[in-house]
């Protein structure tokens, strides 16, 4: 889905450049420039890269832990 009309930046775009290391609306602009002409995404896109952020996290959290033998 098309999230940045202005920018062509859908929702996967975002989840990719947080996979890449993006963690803030700002660090996300000047990577795709989401959110940096009209201004009108800027809401869902927080949205959309705060819920990649969680996923992330909870993804991490649920690896399996290996013991040392």
């Amino acid at each position: 889905m098309y999230v940045c009309v202005c920018n062509a930046v859908t929702d996967s775009d975002i989840r990719n450049e947080v996979d890449k290391g993006v963690r803030t609306i700002r660090q996300l602009r000047r990577k795709t420039g989401c959110a940096s002409t009209c201004g009108c995404c800027r809401e869902l896109a927080v949205e959309i890269l705060q819920q990649a952020l969680s996923d992330t996290r909870k993804s991490r959290v649920e690896l399996p832990v290996m013991q040392m033998a």
